[in-house]
């Protein structure tokens, strides 16, 4: 008699097989999950400031070069992500390969790469502006709205 069969009615036996399923999953690492994360987005960042200041060496000012650094993770990321290596990265480095930038760069072009059957319209650049498409949204709306509340308050006189 299995552990179902000892529970009448659907609902108990639902409830005795979520339980089954809770007990049996196997419990993910926390902690070394955590260390990841933090190390290698760490890591990237780390990286993205030496390229701040490799940038500003080569005569650029703050604002260009942080400008440039983003380009430039964003394409490593982009790269990376269309070579499979990045598929790769993110597997050890979970949470820390979705560091803001590189995760949206990687975001996009796996989409892309994913339709790409569909061909270049309807495939891989619909599927890029799903992504893309409320991320631009919600940074317009975002702006709009701080610039009206700076603009309120009186910073915009």
């Amino acid at each position: 008699m299995g552990i179902l069969a000892q529970y009448p009615g659907k609902k108990n036996k639902q409830k005795a097989y979520q339980q089954m399923i809770q007990e049996l999953a196997p419990r993910p690492p926390v902690l070394k999950n955590a260390f990841f994360a933090f190390f290698f987005g760490g890591l990237i960042c780390t990286v993205g400031q030496l390229l701040i200041n490799f940038y500003q060496r080569q005569g650029l000012s703050f604002l260009d070069s942080t400008a440039a650094t983003a380009a430039t993770l964003v394409f490593v990321a982009a790269f990376l992500t269309g070579l499979g290596v990045w598929d790769t990265f993110g597997r050890i480095a979970g949470a820390g390969a979705i560091v803001p930038i590189t995760g949206f760069a990687n975001s996009m072009v796996a989409a892309a790469l994913e339709y790409k059957r569909e061909g270049m319209v309807f495939g891989v650049a619909a599927r890029l502006f799903t992504i893309a498409g409320p991320v631009i949204v919600f940074g317009t709306v975002t702006a709009w709205l701080v610039g009206l509340l700076f603009y309120l308050v009186g910073g915009g006189k």
